[in-house]
C-alpha cells in the first residue's frame, strides 16, 4: 500500500525545470476563451453580478473594489435556524437613508433644508422620527422641530485662522441637502439590500456592498464565517493568506460556474504570484509584468519603448534568465531540457 502511495506522489509532482507559468496560464488562458461576457443575476441582491470574463479579469486585475460587491454573512446557530430571526438581523445590517424614509427640499431663498418624516416608509423600515432627528442633529443643532417636520438652519464652525465663520451661501445649502440626503439613520455603513438565504440547512444574510467589521461587531454574526468578493477588503482586514485563499476561491467559482475545469495547481500558481510579497498585485503592466526582471521581458508585454529608453539610459544589464527575453535573442529556453547541460568524458583511444 506504501508503495501505491509513493507512486502516486511521484506521478503528481513536476518534472524538474518545467515551465510552469507558462503550462498555468496556458491552462487558465485557453478555457477562458470559451467563456461568455454575459452577466449573471445573483439571488436578487445584486442584480447582474460579474461572472464569467468580466470577473476573471477584474480578480487578475486586482480592482480595488469589484463593481458589484457582495457579502455573505453567517450567522450563531441560534437565529441561523430561524428564517424570522434571521430576517431581522438581515433588516438591522441593512443600511437605511434619510431619503429612504423622508423627503428633502432645500430652500435656497431661505437657505434652510426641510426634512419631512414619512410615517409609512419609517415604520416599513423601523426608523422612528427619534431616530431621523438625532442623524439630522450630527449636521446642525439649529433645528425647527414640528413632527413629521424638521427645519434645518445650516451653521458653519469658524476654524482657528478664521475670525468669522464663512457665509452661507445657495451652493453650500444644495450641498449639505444632498450629504444629508445619503447619511445613514440605520443599519451598517455599506451593506445595502440585505436578504435572507438558505443554504446547508440553516440560513444566512447575503448583501449588497461589503464592509466586514461592521458585520463582525452585530451580537448575532459569526465573526469566524462572513465573507466578501471584495479581496482588498479581505486583504486589510484578514491579511494577504486570506486573500490569498480567496483568489482561488473566486476564480474556480468563476470557472466552475461556466462549466470549465481547470486543475487547481494553476489557479493556485497564479494566486501566489500575486500575492508573494506581501500586497495584492495584478498581472498586468502595473504589476507583475511590469516589474520583470529582465529589460527585454518587460519591453516584450506593453510600452516597449518606454522600457528600452529607460533601460538604455540607466544601463540597465539584461541577464537573459527568463522564458521571452531567450526567444526575442534565438537562444535555447532556460525550462526543461533547455537548461540541462550534460558533459561526457570520452575515453582516450590507446594506441595500438
Amino acid at each position: 500500500m506504501a508503495e501505491k502511495d509513493d507512486k502516486s506522489k511521484k506521478g503528481s509532482t513536476i518534472a524538474p525545470f518545467e515551465a510552469v507559468g507558462v503550462i498555468a496560464a496556458q491552462s487558465i488562458g485557453e478555457p477562458g476563451t470559451q467563456m461568455t461576457m454575459r452577466t449573471f443575476h445573483y439571488a436578487g441582491v445584486a442584480e447582474h453580478v460579474p461572472t464569467g470574463l468580466p470577473r476573471l479579469i477584474e480578480i487578475v486585475d486586482a480592482k480595488k473594489e469589484p463593481k458589484k460587491p457582495i457579502i455573505d454573512i453567517h450567522l450563531k446557530s441560534s437565529y441561523a435556524r430561524s428564517e424570522s430571526e434571521a430576517e431581522k438581523v438581515a433588516r438591522e445590517l441593512s443600511s437605511v437613508f434619510v431619503r429612504d424614509v423622508a423627503r428633502v427640499e432645500d430652500d435656497l431663498l431661505e437657505k434652510t433644508i426641510s426634512i419631512t418624516y414619512s410615517e409609512k416608509d419609517g415604520k416599513s423600515l423601523g426608523v422612528s422620527f427619534a431616530a431621523l432627528r438625532k442623524a439630522i442633529e450630527e449636521y446642525s443643532t439649529n433645528l425647527k422641530v414640528s413632527e413629521p417636520k424638521i427645519i434645518l438652519n445650516p451653521t458653519r464652525e469658524k476654524k482657528k485662522d478664521e475670525e468669522k465663520a464663512k457665509e452661507i451661501t445657495s451652493k453650500y445649502v444644495r450641498k449639505l441637502a444632498n450629504k444629508i440626503k445619503v447619511s445613514i439613520v440605520k443599519g451598517i455603513q455599506g451593506i445595502t439590500r440585505a436578504v435572507v438565504v438558505r443554504g446547508d440547512g440553516e440560513y444566512f444574510v447575503r448583501a449588497a456592498g461589503s464592509n466586514i467589521v461592521g458585520a463582525m461587531v452585530h451580537e448575532a454574526v459569526d465573526a469566524k464565517h462572513v465573507y466578501t468578493n471584495n479581496l482588498k477588503e479581505i486583504e486589510r482586514v484578514f491579511g494577504i493568506e486570506a486573500a490569498r485563499n480567496a483568489i482561488i476561491k473566486e476564480i474556480e467559482d468563476v470557472m466552475n460556474m461556466q462549466k470549465l475545469f481547470v486543475d487547481v495547481r494553476h489557479i493556485m500558481l497564479v494566486a501566489d504570484a500575486m500575492t508573494f510579497d506581501g500586497h495584492i498585485k495584478s498581472i498586468g503592466r502595473h504589476g507583475l509584468s511590469g516589474q520583470k526582471v529582465g529589460v527585454l521581458g518587460r519591453a516584450a508585454f506593453e510600452e516597449t519603448v518606454k522600457h528600452l529608453i529607460h533601460a538604455s539610459s540607466f544601463a540597465e544589464d539584461e541577464n537573459l534568465i527568463g522564458v521571452t527575453e531567450n526567444i526575442i535573442v534565438g537562444q535555447t529556453v532556460p525550462v526543461g531540457t533547455g537548461k540541462i547541460r550534460l558533459t561526457m568524458k570520452l575515453k582516450k583511444k590507446s594506441k595500438e
